[in-house]
């Protein structure tokens, strides 16, 4: 059985930081960055925790895929991405309806 995957971008409250990720459990995983499970993990330490953009993937391979796209490109880029589908910069966390 194949399994889905989710790329996402978080940032801090002042939108300084971006964190890129990729996650079978999106609603899991921004949940864990939130409430700082992982208390050495470079979100916690950087206070990332609002969810500002995301894409859905049918398999986790695609979700990976994207991931690395994402990562191997700028900072101007991310932040054209999350504009267009984002242009507060509102946390998406409860729209999530995984």
């Amino acid at each position: 059985m194949e399994r889905g995957g989710y790329v996402y971008i978080m940032s801090n409250k002042n939108h300084t930081v971006l964190y890129v990720g990729v996650t079978s459990q999106i609603r899991n995983r921004v949940w864990e960055h939130k409430t700082k499970k992982y208390l050495n993990s470079f979100t916690s330490k950087y206070n990332v925790d609002e969810l500002v953009y995301y894409e859905s993937y049918s398999t986790i391979e695609g979700a990976i895929y994207r991931e690395k796209q994402l990562k191997a490109g700028s900072r101007m880029k991310k932040n054209l991405l999350i504009n267009n589908h984002n242009p507060k910069w509102l946390d998406l966390f409860d729209s999530l309806d995984e």
